[in-house]
């Protein structure tokens, strides 16, 4: 091999090192940002929250509201595992919560939501949101809102901006729910 050939080698030998290292770094660092939305999101201050979904699409909007519902719905976080790296740019965080909502349902059931964090850069680009929520939770949900169209026009209007007190108004609902299915024997 001649000394030409063999510097490029090493030169892509030291290209590669350099490009690992540079997705190592991004990776730590996005994750230690993914770390910090958990803190930000329950926190349950919005202003702490805003300033890490600057960057991110539409979902910043879904999220800063999910967080006011959060807090309405008195989330108290049981379990949190470290953020988990699909790759740099990829991260889902889960977090098991016990909430009021889902304490109406008296399921003993604690809920985990996962968070699934997109980034460009360094910068949140987007969050999607999943859950294990039980049938009952869904089922609840629709006896309130075909049997308490003033929770639904009211709190928990889509024009309402107040998450927080329609978590509230869907915890009493929720309460309703199973009150009228233990009457009936169903629970």
């Amino acid at each position: 091999m001649g000394a030409a050939a063999l510097l490029m080698a090493a030169t892509a030998v030291l290209a590669q090192a350099s490009l690992a290292s540079d997705q190592q770094q991004a990776l730590e660092a996005n994750r230690n940002t993914a770390e910090a939305f958990i803190d930000a999101f329950y926190s349950f201050d919005p202003a702490q929250l805003a300033p890490l979904l600057e960057h991110a699409d539409e979902s910043a909007g879904k999220i800063l509201h999910y967080q006011g519902w959060a807090e309405g719905g008195n989330y108290k976080v049981l379990q949190r595992q470290a953020c988990e790296a699909e790759s740099a740019w990829k991260f889902h965080c889960a977090v098991t919560v016990q909430d009021d909502p889902v304490l109406a349902l008296q399921t003993g059931f604690n809920v985990t939501d996962t968070f699934h964090l997109t980034f460009a850069g360094q910068a949140i680009a987007s969050i999607e949101t999943s859950s294990n929520d039980q049938p009952i939770y869904y089922e609840a949900r629709e006896w309130v809102e075909q049997n308490m169209p003033e929770v639904m026009a009211g709190p928990c209007a889509e024009s309402a901006a107040t998450p927080a007190a329609c978590a509230r108004a869907m915890t009493e609902g929720y309460k309703a729910f199973y009150a009228i299915r233990q009457e009936k024997g169903e629970n």
